[in-house]
């Protein structure tokens, strides 16, 4: 059992697996970096600063005006956060959009790196070689 086991392990295809998955968290780190640092700011300042993530509307409980959420979070009212909601789709169509253009640029990259072969010049048919036949044999 123990043979089994390591023989699947040491398959390609599970150390492939993992492989892909360290290098999908370090990916992560970088992508996240990318949309919190540098495209997030851009939006905020063509957007005029609007901070979605603090918009919200209480459902019931007492919340000063003007508390931010996180703050309201620690009143344990019942909250409608919003924002937070619109903030997410925000940043996952942007990661989402900055990972299409990193892959679609892996691609055409991988794409120009690999040499297309010229095509082997196509041989006779499985029917031409019959008839070939026939006809050697007719004679």
């Amino acid at each position: 059992m123990i043979k089994e086991f390591r023989d699947f392990i040491a398959k390609g295809n599970v150390m492939d697996l993992a492989v892909g998955i360290i290098i999908g968290a370090a990916f992560t780190a970088i992508v996240k970096s990318l949309v919190d640092d540098l495209i997030n700011p851009v939006i905020g300042l063509i957007i005029g600063g609007i901070d979605f993530s603090n918009m919200y509307v209480v459902l019931s409980g007492d919340v000063p005006p003007g508390t931010s959420l996180a703050a309201a979070r620690e009143t344990h009212a019942a909250l409608f956060a919003y924002g937070s909601f619109i903030t997410a789709v925000i940043n996952f169509l942007i990661i989402a959009f900055v990972v299409f253009l990193l892959v679609k640029a892996v691609n055409k990259l991988k794409d120009s790196a690999v040499k297309k072969e010229p095509a082997a010049p196509a041989g006779p048919t499985e029917l031409d070689v019959l008839l070939q036949i026939r006809d050697s044999l007719r004679k």
